[in-house]
């Protein structure tokens, strides 16, 4: 197994403890789901790029890199659906007691900002479309590589991400700490809009890439598969 591809299953491997710890109630632990979060992420652009400047793409690495993405999605989503959901979150009394798992939505200016359905929707729906998409215009003998705003969609979908796992390890740190100062409101706001914000880039830039796939490659499927 070459270097990119064992980078790969390190983000296969880890993709379980980012989906199970942040629903440990313990700053350390949090912060624990965050660090592997950002590793996984940056590696995800790490092991591609080995591949290739190493001339070392293999069948074995096109097959894991999109389980990985797609475990890395859903070990992401699962807690952040669960934790960010609000007062109405079914499952709060089964994670924490004190009722924490309703706490977590993004604080903005304009109120609290949680993680609607609708963007869980449209996140993994596109995944599924565009993994079905390419296999099919694959099987005509067309390689759909990813395109300017679909690489602009995963980096604000990371900040996203990354905004909402800081978030689940700096509140419950700001809980055990008591704190409650100016500057720790000011930085829950900031940091609470930035998530929000990138939620929303990202929900746009998801739309808009399927659009352009559709529109450049649909022509694709006027030919019989091979």
């Amino acid at each position: 197994m070459n270097l990119p591809n064992a980078i790969t299953v390190g983000r296969i491997a880890a993709a379980p403890f980012i989906g199970i710890l942040p629903f440990i109630p313990s700053s350390s632990v949090r912060f624990t789901a965050f660090t592997l979060f950002l590793i996984a992420a940056a590696t995800d652009y790490l092991d591609g790029h080995l591949a290739r400047s190493r001339n070392s793409v293999t069948d074995t690495g096109r097959l894991l890199d999109p389980l990985a993405d797609k475990l890395l999605l859903f070990a992401t989503l699962i807690p952040m659906s669960i934790l960010m959901a609000g007062q109405a979150n079914w499952m709060a009394p089964l994670l924490d007691r004190s009722g924490e798992a309703s706490q977590f939505a993004f604080l903005t200016p304009i109120g609290s900002v949680p993680l609607p359905w609708w963007v869980v929707l449209i996140i993994v729906s596109r995944e599924l479309f565009m993994m079905i998409f390419r296999q099919a215009a694959a099987r005509r003998g067309r390689v759909i590589s990813a395109i300017g705003p679909a690489k602009w969609k995963t980096a604000f979908q990371s900040l996203w991400v990354g905004s909402a796992f800081f978030w689940f390890f700096a509140r419950t740190f700001a809980s055990e700490h008591n704190w409650n100062s100016t500057s720790w409101h000011a930085f829950e706001l900031f940091n609470g809009t930035v998530g929000a914000l990138a939620m929303m880039t990202a929900v746009v830039l998801t739309l808009y890439s399927v659009w352009l796939y559709v529109r450049q490659y649909g022509s694709v499927f006027a030919s019989q598969p091979h």
